[in-house]
């Protein structure tokens, strides 16, 4: 079976909220150990996100998340994947990994050495922006569309010296644009789709998924069902492979992964209800692609990139 990377969950999220729940088995989360096992995921991205109705984002709850990972999911059935000299063994497939990323910037409070301190935690990449605007950017859904502030830009140039690797899921066009032309680094796009396919605001356009290409970057296509298709009742696997196509189409083969949203959703693709439906899934795609072209969509690209540009243990 094809090993899985997946490049976005809010697993961490639903763990912070019910403290009762069990990361290894609990039937309420679409990423557990045992849906991770049986989809033969070998490394899923966790997401730190705070959600708006408990509040003011604060660092306290970034430290929260950060900490459940560590104590339930890191000393126990996965291994923690900070370094590029790990991806070998991902490649082995002896062991599950976890990688930890921030979904938007606002708990950070606007405070750079707590950027600092994230990486120190073992954070590797970060998306700007909810859907909002905060200290740093314009989230996609602001009204006013802005770009960077100050600070925001402050921020993109620590991330550069640290090597944090930065996300652009959910941040608007012109900060899309002000990163990309700032960046010394290759983007990520985590969890989104094609807006020529789905015309959703959080989808991306041609334009952008070019650009993402052109500097070695990576497109997580995301299980949203409303990123998918538009006004459609029930979605299913196979209305992902337009979305893969129009990709490809661009040149983006070698760019192209998945960013599931597990757990940050209510709603799932007919037959992608988790993490344990992965083969099934893959299947799908083996009926339309080659087996190498499937094996790079599925962890080949993104163990490549990560190979490229996380940071090395060695300095």
């Amino acid at each position: 079976m094809t090993k899985v990377v997946d490049f976005h969950c809010d697993a961490l999220s639903k763990l912070w909220e019910k403290p009762g729940l069990a990361f290894l088995d609990a039937k309420e989360l679409d990423v557990s150990f045992k849906t991770m096992e049986q989809g033969d995921v070998a490394l899923q991205v966790f997401a730190v996100f705070l959600a708006e109705r408990f509040g003011r984002p604060s660092f306290e709850r970034v430290l929260a998340q950060l900490d459940i990972f560590r104590n339930k999911l890191a000393a126990g059935p996965l291994e923690w994947l900070k370094w590029k000299e790990q991806i070998a063994e991902i490649r082995s497939g002896r062991q599950r990994f976890g990688m930890l990323s921030l979904e938007g910037l606002d708990g950070l409070e606007g405070n750079l050495f707590y950027v600092q301190l994230c990486y120190e935690l073992g954070v590797r990449f970060m998306g700007l922006t909810w859907n909002h605007a905060n200290w740093a950017a314009d989230g996609v859904m602001e009204p006013r569309g802005g770009g960077l502030t100050r600070k925001g830009q402050e921020f993109v140039e620590l991330c550069q010296q640290l090597g944090i690797l930065l996300d652009v899921s959910h941040l608007s066009p012109a900060g899309f644009w002000e990163l990309a032309e700032m960046s010394r680094r290759p983007l990520i796009a985590s969890h989104s789709n094609c807006m020529s396919v789905c015309s959703h605001p959080r989808n991306l356009s041609n334009e952008q998924i070019q650009a993402l290409i052109a500097m070695d970057g990576l497109i997580g296509l995301t299980f949203v069902p409303w990123f998918i298709r538009n006004e459609a009742k029930v979605v299913t696997p196979e209305d992902l492979l337009p979305h893969i196509e129009h990709v490809c189409s661009l040149g983006g083969a070698k760019h192209l992964m998945f960013g599931s949203d597990f757990d940050g959703i209510d709603e799932w693709v007919n037959g992608l209800e988790n993490a344990s439906r992965y083969p099934e899934f893959i299947n799908v795609l083996l009926r339309h692609y080659p087996e190498e072209l499937v094996n790079d969509f599925i962890s080949g690209n993104a163990l490549t990139f990560l190979e490229k540009h996380l940071p090395s243990q060695n300095g």
